[in-house]
């Protein structure tokens, strides 16, 4: 009688994880930047805008974009005169500018992430179970602030 066990596959390395990261995070990338530049934005500028769920300091959106203070100015100069962000002072500290989206800078972020989920439909074929899994451990991976 030649009976077999079920073999588990060896367990991916470090090395390859990352690899798939990285594409993962390359094909994310290339997708935003073409959404974005639907919407007459650039990669940064979408990004930008995307991370606006809550009013922001401009030192808290240049550290989560990594660059410095006075390119996310430029950045949110440009994106207040197209009406789609504004800055007010903060209420504890005036002299640190909030920013925050305004109505059309919030319709701007739905579509944006309307499109992008269309146009990468691969976690959606995950189930829920999946993907609580795989953002729980995408969370241990990368805890917030790791590697800054």
């Amino acid at each position: 009688m030649n009976s077999t066990a079920p073999t588990t596959a060896p367990a991916p390395g470090p090395e390859l994880l990352m690899e798939q990261l990285a594409h993962a995070a390359a094909c994310y990338y290339r997708s935003f930047a073409v959404v974005a530049g639907g919407q007459g934005l650039t990669l940064i500028q979408g990004k930008l805008l995307s991370l606006l769920s809550r009013p922001m300091p401009m030192r808290a959106l240049a550290e989560l974009l990594g660059c410095d203070a006075s390119n996310v100015t430029g950045l949110v100069d440009r994106l207040e005169a197209r009406g789609l962000l504004r800055r007010e002072p903060d209420p504890a500290d005036r002299r640190v500018k909030t920013v925050l989206l305004t109505p059309e800078g919030e319709v701007a972020v739905r579509r944006i992430r309307a499109e992008i989920t269309a146009g990468l439909p691969g976690l959606e074929q995950l189930g829920d179970a999946e993907r609580r899994s795989l953002s729980e451990l995408l969370g241990r991976a990368f805890p917030h602030g790791a590697g800054a």
